[in-house]
């Protein structure tokens, strides 16, 4: 299966993946101005043609209560010793 894109009057095919993905021919990015993580919305007009129509960048991931934790530990515990420590005295 094919999906076909129309640009400037360039015909542009790109197959679609076991998982449903295609990826963006880079013509189609440049003129969209489109980079990694800028969100795309599909549309199927009355004349049943796709259009692809840039929504602009993801949101910024939000920090979750564990990131200001994350990697700050200055314990070295080897893991024999904290499996012991975890599952305490046989």
């Amino acid at each position: 299966m094919f999906v076909k894109v129309i640009l400037l009057e360039l015909l542009m095919a790109t197959s679609i993946t076991v998982k449903g993905q295609v990826t963006i021919p880079k013509k189609i990015r440049d003129a969209l101005k489109l980079s990694a993580g800028d969100g795309i919305d599909f549309a199927v007009n009355r004349d049943g043609q796709v259009v692809v129509l840039k929504t602009g960048a993801r949101p910024p991931r939000q920090r979750d209560r564990f990131d200001a934790a994350r990697g700050k530990a200055d314990v070295r515990w080897r893991t024999d010793a904290l499996m012991a420590l975890l599952r305490g005295a046989d």
